[in-house]
């Protein structure tokens, strides 16, 4: 039987710190890609509404916001008796999320495993 020793010295603190900002850029880069997707489904008249689409990334918390600022972007979103222009639904935003949700995953898990190798 073969034995080998080894000395490794890990600073948990830089590990977590460095894993937490590869989170956050997996995220950011996965609220960036939501919102692009979202952004193809949004109704469009004259493109305001899909122009104030934002993707916003608490990089504290880790939580990541896609969002429109309209004040029909709700009514736009919840009303499914719109009539909207080929390609665009109500539901923009949360079709976008669901149908996404794998990509989002392998977003994030692509920048961790950079970190890790």
């Amino acid at each position: 039987m073969a034995n080998a020793r080894f000395n490794a010295r890990v600073n948990a603190d830089e590990v977590t710190a460095e894993l937490r900002r590869a989170a956050g850029r997996g995220l950011r880069l996965a609220t960036e890609h939501v919102l692009a997707v979202s952004n193809q489904r949004v109704p469009h008249d004259e493109g305001t509404l899909e122009r104030s689409g934002t993707a916003v990334v608490d990089e504290a918390d880790l939580v990541g916001i896609v969002s429109y600022d309209q004040p029909y972007a709700v009514v736009q979103h919840e009303n499914l008796d719109y009539q909207h222009k080929a390609g665009r639904s109500a539901k923009f935003l949360e079709l976008a999320v669901r149908e996404e949700a794998e990509v989002v995953k392998l977003m994030i898990a692509k920048q961790l495993r950079q970190v890790l190798k």
